[in-house]
């Protein structure tokens, strides 16, 4: 879940055992009915690959929701539909299958997960004919799926940012998982930030 870089900034910011404790709580490999509902009645979501090199590359995908399916515990499949031509992610999965996608929910009641993992890109999936003007289909088999604190994420619907921002002479506001009893106990104090 972590390498040298994340640990090293772990261990500046006084988080390494926070973050070994949402691994071990939070993140899973196989894909719960929960995380099905969520991907399922999404619209949208964002997904970066790399090339061979490891140059990045993040895109916006959409369709209607359920465009997104999980088919069983351990696969998701999407459709691309015809775009700009140049194939960036697909042809970037083609020859690098490790993907990072991330479903977002804009509202009040944000929502955010991760599923990282390894893709593969199909132009005859037996599962190609059952969407709408795909051209191609997208399995991904997840190694790490795992939700993000959504205290940032704005509610767009009503056009409010999220409270959690910080701003000036005001006292930051804690998300309330921080004082969970799985969590509160590895929670480290805030470090001082210039205001």
């Amino acid at each position: 879940m972590y390498h040298s870089g994340s640990r090293e900034l772990q261990d500046a910011f006084g988080s390494a055992a926070l973050a070994d404790r949402l691994a071990e709580k939070l993140d899973h490999n196989r894909f719960t009915e929960s995380d099905k509902a969520f991907i399922e009645s999404s619209k949208f979501f964002f997904i970066a690959t790399a090339s061979a090199e490891g140059a990045p590359d993040c895109s916006f995908k959409a369709g209607p929701a359920g465009f997104v399916r999980i088919v069983s515990p351990d696969i998701l499949v999407f459709p691309d539909y015809d775009g700009n031509g140049m194939f960036r992610s697909l042809g970037n999965i083609r020859i690098n299958p490790n993907v990072g996608m991330l479903f977002i929910a804009f509202d009040a009641m944000p929502k955010r997960l991760r599923v990282n993992g390894k893709a593969s890109v199909s132009l005859d999936d037996p599962l190609l004919a059952t969407f709408v003007g795909a051209q191609a289909l997208v399995r991904v088999t997840p190694e790490h799926i795992f939700p993000n604190c959504p205290r940032y994420i704005p509610d767009l619907s009503a056009g409010r940012e999220s409270a959690y921002i910080p701003a000036s002479d005001t006292p930051p506001l804690e998300p309330a998982w921080k004082s969970f009893s799985d969590f509160n106990d590895v929670v480290p104090p805030r470090r001082p930030v210039r205001k």
